[in-house]
């Protein structure tokens, strides 16, 4: 009977849509994060920008003048960007708070700014 009732419950929780697990209750991720799929996610990356949003502590995360900040809200830079619009990725497996050594371990081939990549030549 145990089992029935887990499973049940399960298969409840799925049915209403998105589930995302939080160490917050009543916590709504932003409008920009539609998880398809049961996660354990953490951190959303948005390589555009080099931005990454913390979801249990609902803070942004992101170099300012080379010091990586956390805030509730995005700098005046990029207020006017509509997250919804743009490309994210979720940043899984990764719980601890020093996004720094995240970033520089997974992203450090990325983007154009980039010293250790080659320039094509024309």
């Amino acid at each position: 009977m145990k089992k029935f009732s887990i499973l049940l419950g399960l298969l409840f929780m799925f049915s209403c849509g998105p589930v995302v697990i939080s160490s917050r209750p009543n916590y709504r991720p932003p409008n920009w994060f539609y998880p398809n799929r049961l996660e354990v996610v953490r951190y959303v990356y948005f390589p555009e920008f080099s931005v990454y949003y913390d979801l249990s502590a609902q803070t942004y995360l992101y170099l300012d003048g080379g010091v990586w900040v956390r805030r509730r809200e995005l700098p005046p830079r990029y207020r006017n960007i509509d997250l919804t619009r743009h490309r994210y990725e979720r940043v899984k497996n990764y719980q601890e708070e020093n996004i720094r050594k995240y970033h520089e371990e997974h992203n450090a081939n990325r983007g154009r700014s980039n010293k250790n990549t080659p320039k094509r030549s024309n």
